[in-house]
């Protein structure tokens, strides 16, 4: 053989491997990528239950008469501003994350406002329904912070994925680009105090 042709092997054979190691980090890419799509969905989906209970609370709410408006108000209000924010599964950027969890962030702490406010009323405490409500409300609330937990496992896996060699040299050639976690609320530091 001459030099020419070995040269010719060692290019073939270099570029096989740069060729198998470039579809192999995409089809990881493109799978991690995709289990970050179901984990989204699983968060919605958590959210949506949350949102679908909440008329019946404001029903049954609104049934004693003396009860503060404003904060069924505030509730419903802040239910409608949740609804609007969608996130697109092919933009999890860090930024919208911030956005949908800062738009959930709000209707959780009037469903809080809501519920320690219930305190003042003992007609209402005693409510089957509304002790029912409570309850799916509150089961609601651990299935979301699973979610968002598995969420955030998802996106540890994808952006390390991503960001690590040999993958990171065709990341950005493919397109894809780090997602967003979710994050401590600001006021996580300090333990809340509910009575129910």
């Amino acid at each position: 053989m001459n030099r020419s042709t070995i040269t010719l092997i060692v290019v073939g054979v270099i570029v096989l491997i740069l060729g198998f190691t470039g579809c192999g980090g995409y089809n990881g890419m493109v799978s991690k990528d995709q289990d970050v799509k179901s984990a989204w969905a699983k968060v919605q989906s958590s959210y949506q239950l949350r949102m679908d209970k909440i008329p019946n609370l404001v029903e049954t709410v609104k049934g004693y008469a003396n009860f503060e408006k404003s904060t069924l108000t505030a509730v419903i209000e802040a239910r409608a501003s949740a609804t609007k924010l969608t996130v697109n599964t092919d933009d999890l950027s860090p930024e919208k994350i911030k956005q949908f969890q800062a738009s959930q962030g709000q209707l959780s702490q009037a469903l809080g406002r809501l519920m320690m406010v219930s305190e003042q009323y003992p007609d209402l405490k005693a409510n089957d329904q509304f002790i029912i409500l409570q309850g799916e409300i509150s089961g609601t609330e651990n299935r979301i912070k699973k979610a968002r937990d598995d969420f955030n496992d998802a996106v540890n896996i994808y952006n390390t994925a991503i960001k690590t060699f040999p993958a990171a040299m065709f990341s950005g050639m493919f397109g894809f680009k780090e997602k967003g976690y979710f994050e401590a609320e600001a006021a996580a530091e300090k333990a809340p105090t509910v009575k129910f």
